[in-house]
C-alpha cells in the first residue's frame, strides 16, 4: 500500500501594500536621481578640477624652462660650481640663464663689482686682469643674441676667453669698464657634455 502524501497548504495570501502616494512616488524618484547625480558628478568634477590643475602646473612649467634671456638673481650654487663661475662679494644687479643641448651647455651671467671684485673674479677662475685685451668683444654674435647682450654702448669694452681642457669649462669675459671703480662683468661660461 502507498502511503499518501501529506497534503500542503496553500500559501498564505501576502499582505497587500497600500497603493503609494503618488507625491510619495516623486519625491523618492527625486532622491534617487539625486543619489545616482552626486555619485557621478563628484568624481567628474574632481577629475575637471585635477586636469586644469595639471595643466597650469604644466604650462608654468613651460613658461620657466621655455624662458629666453637672463633673468635676476645669482645663478644656484651647482651651477656656480659645474661651470666654475666665482661670483665675487660684492656683486650687484646679477642676472643669469642657462641653455642645454645635446651639444654644448652654457651659463650666462652678468654683474656689476668693484675693482677688487674684479681681480677676485678673475683670479679665482684662473687668470687675471693683465689678459684682459682692450675692444676685445670675447663672447660671440651668437650668444650676444641668446642673452640679449649688445656690447656698442659707453665703454672701453675689454675681453678674455679662458680656454680650460675638458672637462673643465670654457669662459669668455667681457668687461665694461665705463666706470673703472664699478666695471660690468659678462661671462659665458660652456662645458661639453
Amino acid at each position: 500500500m502507498t502511503a499518501a502524501l501529506p497534503r500542503q497548504a496553500a500559501p498564505p495570501d501576502e499582505p497587500r501594500r497600500p497603493a503609494e502616494n503618488p507625491g510619495h512616488k516623486a519625491r523618492r524618484r527625486a532622491l534617487t536621481l539625486l543619489i545616482i547625480g552626486l555619485l557621478i558628478g563628484i568624481p567628474a568634477g574632481y577629475l575637471v578640477i585635477s586636469a586644469n590643475q595639471s595643466r597650469n602646473s604644466g604650462k608654468d612649467k613651460e613658461a620657466k624652462y621655455a624662458a629666453t634671456g637672463l633673468t635676476p638673481g645669482l645663478p644656484s650654487a651647482l651651477q656656480r660650481r659645474l661651470y666654475q663661475v666665482p661670483v665675487p662679494h660684492p656683486a650687484d644687479s646679477p642676472a643669469s640663464y642657462e641653455t642645454n643641448n645635446w651639444k654644448t651647455s652654457r651659463l650666462y651671467v652678468q654683474f656689476r663689482t668693484n675693482d677688487a671684485g674684479l681681480d677676485a673674479f678673475l683670479e679665482s677662475m684662473g687668470t687675471r686682469r693683465e689678459k684682459l685685451r682692450k675692444g676685445d668683444i670675447a663672447i660671440a654674435a651668437r650668444d650676444q643674441k641668446v642673452s640679449g647682450w649688445r656690447f656698442t654702448g659707453t665703454g672701453p669694452w675689454w675681453g678674455l676667453t679662458h680656454a680650460q681642457k675638458n672637462p673643465a669649462p670654457t669662459q669668455d669675459v667681457v668687461v665694461n669698464m665705463s666706470d673703472p671703480k664699478n666695471p660690468v662683468v659678462y661671462l659665458v661660461s660652456r662645458t661639453v657634455p
